[in-house]
């Protein structure tokens, strides 16, 4: 659960089994009727409670098969909002629910929460803004549909990469821009604490953070009046850096093994890292090598590169002295 103490870790848990119940148990009964309507009561039921379990734990699977996933239901605005609405509550972590379920009586979020909601809602913003505009003409996806498809199409598509893995629009019909910006918005997946992958939004957020900071001529990194630890950035910038040789590694070694271009290659390398179920449909023509690579990437992606590393690194212990400092220059 990513928690640095194990102060309140029993209650936590405790509502997470909670949170997770009430949430599914309701959308899967509203997607179950929904679904009544196009097909037997029994496997309407089925559809419901397995779509609910799948995309409020960003699992990315779905019973329809061929790749299709939601794309018959583009202009189904309930079964979108549910799916959007499973997607976000499963990817935004369970210390930020918590918090929002107690924030009648704290009256106030805690930094975390407010810098996992405010980015996570950055994100969905301009990833909603960037398909809906790269998309808008392009008659394999929203080109093709109404503006009410076109709205519910680019918000969903701007949602599904925090690693929910479904799609409502054609992922292979998108633009090769529209493909590599979801790319980036998979690789920074969910919060941390939640069902879903990537390097994280906090991650991100410090990054970006401590990039401003040294535009602006500023040492300490603010956010909400709250200044972030150097411990913190350094934990940033390292999981950044393990994550994006671990893509780029099975990129490039799948590029040498498969056949396929390097977007397609890179794309799914990125999915699988992110555990994002996303796919332009290069998996299953991947050979044996391939897969297991691929499952691999999704272990470690899901497991942690930086806890990874710490497991198989050496022991943190004092240091017995300090080098002089050098200078370096940089850019």
């Amino acid at each position: 659960m990513n928690q640095s103490s194990m102060e309140g870790i029993v209650r936590l848990i405790r509502r997470v089994m909670i949170y997770t119940l009430i949430i599914e148990a309701t959308c899967a009964a509203l997607l179950s009727i929904r679904w009544a309507f196009d097909m037997p009561l029994g496997r309407a039921v089925y559809y419901g409670v397995f779509h609910a379990i799948s995309m409020f734990n960003n699992a990315g699977f779905d019973l329809f098969g061929g790749f299709r996933s939601l794309t018959g239901y583009v202009y189904d605005p309930l079964i979108n909002m549910i799916m959007m609405f499973l997607i976000v509550s499963g990817g935004i972590g369970f210390v930020v629910l918590s918090d929002l379920i107690d924030l009648k009586q704290k009256q106030k979020l805690s930094l975390h929460s407010k810098v996992v909601l405010s980015m996570t809602a950055t994100l969905l913003l301009v990833g909603f803004i960037v398909i809906f505009i790269f998309e808008f003409t392009n008659p394999r996806t929203l080109g093709s549909l109404n503006w009410g498809g076109k709205l519910l199409g680019a918000m969903f598509q701007s949602v599904t990469p925090r690693t929910a893995g479904a799609n409502t629009i054609n992922i292979t019909g998108l633009r090769q821009a529209t493909q590599f910006f979801i790319i980036i918005l998979m690789f920074i997946g969910a919060s941390p604490g939640s069902t879903g992958g990537g390097i994280k939004t906090t991650t991100f957020t410090i990054m970006v953070g401590a990039v401003i900071a040294m535009i602006r001529g500023r040492e300490d990194i603010v956010m909400f009046r709250y200044r972030f630890a150097q411990e913190r950035v350094l934990k940033a910038l390292t999981i950044t850096v393990l994550a994006v040789l671990l893509v780029l590694t099975v990129a490039m070694i799948l590029s040498t093994t498969e056949e396929g271009s390097f977007l397609e290659i890179l794309f799914e390398a990125t999915s699988a890292f992110a555990t994002a179920g996303l796919s332009m449909g290069l998996t299953p023509e991947l050979t044996a090598f391939g897969k297991i690579l691929l499952s691999l990437t999704m272990f470690i992606g899901r497991l942690g590169p930086l806890t990874l590393a710490y497991a198989l690194g050496p022991k943190k212990g004092k240091e017995l002295y300090r080098h002089p400092e050098g200078k370096l220059m940089i850019g």
